[in-house]
């Protein structure tokens, strides 16, 4: 069960972060606590497991990085988890998910990659192909972003 500033905290945290150089100082003013109470209670949060991380959410369009592209791979069951594993130490791979495989479609593992441009997205994806020994895949490049959001678990 969360307290009623757990949940002001959560719901703030759920903006973005102010870049300043004490982001949760101006973060625990807007709800009237001080710096160290805030830090305290995302401690406890952490500590629950209610947080587990904090993650940066990059606008890679903006950053030079105007391609990417969800690229479906078919992987047999018993090499989903290596495979997957070895994907995600590319740092050009955000994503990486295994999903069951639906009718007509047999892949069954997703990884969401980002380049300069479509050219660099398909020499990066064939560089992982041969890292992980597969090359049955499709590249299903993004063409118009039409939403993107976090989950909002409270209002404030």
């Amino acid at each position: 069960m969360l307290t009623d500033l757990e949940k002001k905290i959560i719901a703030l945290l759920q903006t973005d972060i102010p870049v300043v150089k004490r982001p949760f100082l101006e973060m625990a003013q807007q709800i009237g606590i001080s710096e160290d109470q805030f830090l305290s209670v995302l401690k406890t949060l952490n500590d629950r497991g209610m947080i587990r991380r904090f993650g940066a959410t990059l606008k890679h369009q903006k950053s030079g990085f105007k391609a990417n592209a969800m690229v479906a791979w078919r992987v047999d069951e018993e090499k989903v988890e290596k495979t997957g594993n070895i994907m995600a130490t590319f740092q050009e791979i955000t994503h990486c998910y295994r999903r069951n495989p639906a009718p007509g479609w047999k892949y069954n593992l997703y990884t969401m990659v980002h380049a300069a441009d479509e050219d660099e997205c398909h020499a990066l994806v064939k560089r992982i192909s041969r890292a992980v020994g597969e090359d049955d895949y499709e590249l299903l490049f993004s063409r118009e972003e039409l939403k993107k959001t976090s989950m909002t678990y409270f209002e404030d």
